[in-house]
């Protein structure tokens, strides 16, 4: 908690091809090292991947991909009375998109597809068509909310 206030929220640019700012948010996670001209690279040519796969609009198949993996609930540690609780919590608007997000490059990073685009596109088309893992990473976080569900009362 910073002392002088509320810390404020920079602003994101929308990207130059498609002027979305999901676009941008992805992009600058899949950046590394601060290349971000390598990490609009393999963005974009996983989408033109999309795009001669599925014969559909490549963007609409990221946001439909998006949307399946975020989660609605998920769990925290509370500690009561010397015991710690997974008590399940709903996810804010900002973490679902953070987390999606996230969940999305490291399972893509960790297939076995040849160069990063293509695994890429394989795990956009899976979570667009919700299967893969990071769909299977989402419904897992929602059987362990369910499962804690006795302890909803813990939340605070």
């Amino acid at each position: 908690m910073p002392r002088k206030g509320p810390i404020s929220k920079r602003k994101l640019l929308p990207d130059p091809k498609f002027h979305d700012k999901l676009v941008t948010q992805f992009i600058n996670n899949l950046m590394r090292r601060g290349k971000k001209s390598v990490a609009e690279q393999i963005f974009y040519d996983s989408l033109n991947t999309i795009e001669q796969k599925l014969k559909e609009d490549p963007l609409q198949v990221f946001r439909k991909a998006v949307d399946n993996i975020k989660p609605v609930v998920e769990v925290k540690s509370r500690r009561v009375g010397g015991a710690t609780y997974q008590v399940p919590v709903e996810v804010p608007t900002e973490r679902k998109l953070a987390l999606a997000i996230r969940w999305l490059i490291g399972y893509a990073k960790s297939r076995t597809e040849n160069k990063m685009e293509e695994r890429l596109a394989a795990e956009l088309i899976d979570a667009y068509n919700r299967r893969g893992n990071a769909y299977k990473k989402r419904e897992d976080v929602h059987k362990m909310a369910e499962a804690n569900k006795a302890f909803a009362h813990y939340r605070w």
